[in-house]
């Protein structure tokens, strides 16, 4: 047997019939269907303004989870970003220390730890020798004659390395760019 749910009454199929005792002048049964009548559309209608406002909240309850998600990756990428500018200063004298030289294995081991951090927070080297500039990514400090138009744009030189968390480029790479004339 199918659920009833109030909705599928046509107020003009109502017949209400007259209780015993109950007097049944041509005037009382009329008056008390008018009013069931109208207690049926004002039923209808409450309900109706319960839906609409049923589903207002539960509209607003579902952009609040989407908004706390995206605001908590934001947040997210805020504290890593703000980690790795931290870190960046010591990492890079690390790095300039190994391309000038001799330096103690326990300099190194901290030197993989912070790549191994880095990495563990989705950090990525802008900048590579032979990649075609790109002015969202890096910051040309300099020219270098190139003795082919296949090499004009192409980054000769990395001065200092880049790097971004996903989308967020945390510091652009300083490059110097080939130049063909």
């Amino acid at each position: 047997m199918a659920e009833w749910k109030g909705d599928d009454i046509d107020p003009e199929d109502v017949v209400i019939e007259p209780e015993r005792g109950e007097e049944t002048s041509e005037g009382k049964p009329e008056a008390k269907i008018a009013k069931m009548r109208e207690e049926l559309s004002a039923c209808r209608k409450d309900k109706q303004e319960y839906m609409d406002g049923w589903q207002r909240a539960k509209a607003d309850y579902v952009n609040l989870l989407k908004r706390f998600e995206t605001d908590g990756k934001a947040a997210e990428l805020r504290g890593k970003v703000g980690a790795v500018e931290t870190l960046l200063p010591a990492f890079d004298a690390l790095e300039r220390a190994k391309e000038h030289g001799e330096i103690p294995e326990g300099f190194l081991a901290i030197a993989r730890q912070l790549e191994s951090a880095f990495a563990e927070l989705g950090l990525e080297e802008l900048g590579k020798v032979g990649e075609k500039f790109n002015p969202a990514f890096h910051d040309a400090l300099g020219q270098d004659t190139v003795e082919s138009a296949e090499e004009d744009d192409i980054i000769t030189v990395i001065l200092e390395k880049g790097w971004r968390v996903g989308d967020s480029v945390i510091r652009p790479a300083k490059v110097r760019v080939g130049h063909f004339t």
